[in-house]
Order: structure tokens, then C-alpha cells, then sequence
């Protein structure tokens, strides 16, 4: 579940923000004014944007961004002034702050970490030190029995794991099971 948490040192600026966003059919799942109560706020929650202004009473900007989850953004508010002190790469918005330009970008703040987050779970997941022994011990068997080159032993692996529908930690069990039973 992706949400919007905005960190302001004054309440009243919090309700603010929340309620232009609200406008514009986005959910603030937050309203803090330390940066502690969002990240405890952001831990709870799968991936989303935090909107923090460059003040806020209990840490720096730099350290909360450093210290969101994965899936998580940074939108820094800013005065003109201070918008050339703030690393590079950061999305921020300048004071006085627009609507428009607020709820567009937080919108597409969420849609970028929400295709981030499923990129990533798209991803197979890595391999044990214990499955990736198996998968070499298959292809050493495959080498020195069958005379082939690693990159042979590592294709007739993944083709066989492929053509019996299981993944190639079973099929390399099943290659060594049979050279030690014969």
C-alpha cells in the first residue's frame, strides 16, 4: 500500500497540503511534525512519498531521506534561497508552493516507485550459497562425465529445467542424484 506522509513543523501546514492533495483524489496516510513520527509511519507502509520541508525540528532533511525504507521518496519544500543547497538529484519545490505543481508531482512520484516496487518483484529471487552449489556440482558432473564446457553444462541445465517445468535447482539435483546412484 503506497501513501503520502507530510512532514511539517506546523500542523496547520501539514492539514494544508493534505487537503490540496485530497482535492486532487490523493491519500495522506500522515500528518507529522518530526521526522521520527514519519518514519515510524513509513515503516508501516509498502511505498510512498514523504513531504518534508527544509526545517524540521528533530532532524535534517539529508538524514530523513536517508533513513526511508527502499520505496520511498522525498519531496523537499524550500524557500528559493535554499533550493541550491539541496543535493542533487532531489525533487523539490520552491515556496510559495502551487497546487497544481504539488499534487502533479507527488503523482508522479508514486507512480514511479509504485512501477519501481513492481519491477522489483518481478525479479527472481537470488539463489542460496546451497542452491548455486547444486547448480555447479551438476555442471561439474556434466563436464567431466560428458566432455562438455561449462557454458554447455550450464544450457543443457537450464534447457532440461525448462523442458520438465521445474527450476534448475531441482534439475541439477536430479543430474546428481543419477551420477551417484549409477
Amino acid at each position: 500500500m503506497s501513501g503520502v506522509i507530510a512532514v511539517l513543523p506546523k500542523i496547520e501546514d501539514a492539514r494544508q497540503i493534505s487537503g490540496i492533495l485530497k482535492r486532487r483524489g490523493i491519500d495522506v496516510a500522515a500528518l507529522c511534525t518530526t521526522a521520527a513520527m514519519a518514519l515510524n509511519k513509513a515503516h508501516e507502509l509498502e511505498c510512498g512519498v514523504v513531504i518534508c520541508s527544509y526545517r524540521v525540528s528533530d532532524m535534517h532533511y539529508t538524514q530523513l531521506a536517508r533513513y526511508l525504507p527502499q520505496y520511498f521518496d522525498l519531496l523537499l519544500l524550500v524557500s528559493e534561497a535554499e533550493a541550491h543547497n539541496a543535493p542533487p538529484g532531489m525533487m523539490l519545490l520552491t515556496y510559495p508552493v502551487r497546487p497544481g505543481s504539488l499534487a502533479g508531482t507527488v503523482e508522479m512520484m508514486l507512480v514511479q516507485l509504485e512501477r519501481r516496487l513492481k519491477k522489483s518483484r518481478a525479479k527472481p529471487p537470488k539463489r542460496t550459497q546451497k542452491e548455486q552449489n547444486y547448480i555447479n556440482n551438476a555442471k561439474m558432473v556434466l563436464m567431466e562425465r560428458n566432455h562438455m564446457t561449462e557454458e554447455e553444462a550450464f544450457r543443457y541445465i537450464q534447457k532440461s529445467s525448462m523442458d520438465s517445468g521445474t527450476n534448475m535447482v531441482e534439475t541439477a539435483q536430479m543430474i546428481l542424484m543419477l551420477f551417484y546412484d549409477s
